[in-house]
């Protein structure tokens, strides 16, 4: 009798744990989980690889996996984990009121957690703010031999492509970069902190990046000529995407992966998981770290990011076509 209620104990303790499946760096979620068992004593494991391989370990798992969580980056990983039937909807009436609806799955399968922004940045010693306006016209043969961009196969070009083919339609976008493809300096950068260092180096002049690389790099060399600009200001507004989560479809411990959810959509929580990256908090009561503050308010184009993973396939045909490497 004894040893079958110290068997109860133990599994409702080990229940108590949740266990994570995180793309993101280790060095970036530590902090959050050792804050978050500080606080509610609650342990939280992490199982830290890329989202490919996490996402066919969970296929492999099946009802057996460990996972209550999947944590990722870029709405497309997201919501190919929803439709891949991976994750389950949650009902929190606490993340619904912490999280912008534009922010989240329609169907409550995940959540976003941080935003980053994908906009516009030039050299300040070649080119003014009053000559750029929005992504389309980096297609304009004005920037002829003057842009660089990222590969085509990281997934947050194709995030951003498959949002423009949302918002614009497949002809428009298709014209859109084709002309990017036609304006190149040079080839594609397997990374937007390269790509940044080479509008820094005169090698091109605009380009398009997500703001937390622009803020790495400029903290390492602040005198670098690199300017950020808000693109779209005066139409949809600025792209951005999540890094976010979502309940794991055979959670031993939902309970305890939706409160963990929960507090990281908290004020308390969320400067930490957003400063931490230099990102923004999803949040709308929190305010974002001041070196992020600092590069200005700007209008958020407010499409759902679901967008990007239900037009992800549709995005890398067409850039394939159009020869974007």
């Amino acid at each position: 009798m004894f040893a079958a209620v110290l068997a109860a104990f133990a599994g409702q303790a080990m229940a108590e744990d949740v266990v994570v499946y995180s793309a993101r760096a280790e060095q970036l979620v530590k902090p959050i989980i050792e804050a978050y068992k500080k606080e509610t004593g609650v342990n939280v494991k992490l199982v830290s690889d890329k989202e490919g391989p996490l996402m066919e370990r969970l296929r492999a798992e099946g009802r057996n996996s460990p996972a209550d969580l999947l944590l990722t980056v870029d709405a497309g990983n997201l919501w190919q984990a929803a439709n891949s039937g991976l994750l389950k909807p949650v009902k929190s009436p606490l993340l619904d009121a912490n999280i912008p609806s534009y922010l989240r799955d329609p169907k409550n399968e995940w959540y976003g957690l941080s935003i980053r922004a994908r906009t516009i940045f030039y050299n300040t010693q070649k080119v003014k703010p009053g000559q750029l306006s929005s992504y389309a016209d980096l297609a304009d043969p004005k920037w002829k031999g003057k842009l660089c961009l990222r590969t085509s196969k990281k997934v947050y070009n194709q995030s951003l492509v498959a949002m423009m083919l949302a918002e614009m339609g497949p002809v428009k976008t298709e014209k859109v970069v084709k002309g990017w493809v036609s304006n190149l300096a040079t080839s594609e950068f397997p990374d937007d902190t390269k790509m940044l260092e080479a509008i820094a180096a005169g090698q091109c002049e605009v380009g398009i990046a997500n703001t937390y690389y622009y803020g790495r790099l400029m903290e390492k060399s602040p005198k670098l000529p690199i300017g950020i600009f808000w693109a779209d200001q005066a139409g949809k507004g600025t792209h951005v995407n999540v890094s976010g989560a979502g309940v794991v479809k055979y959670a031993k411990n939902e309970k305890g992966a939706v409160k963990f959810l929960e507090w990281l959509s908290s004020e308390k929580a969320q400067n930490m998981f957003a400063d931490v990256n230099m990102e923004f908090p999803v949040n709308p009561k929190v305010k974002p770290d001041a070196r992020v503050a600092a590069w200005g308010d700007f209008k958020h184009n407010y499409i759902n990011v679901s967008n990007a993973g239900q037009r992800q396939a549709e995005a890398v045909k067409l850039m394939d076509r159009v020869g974007y490497k």
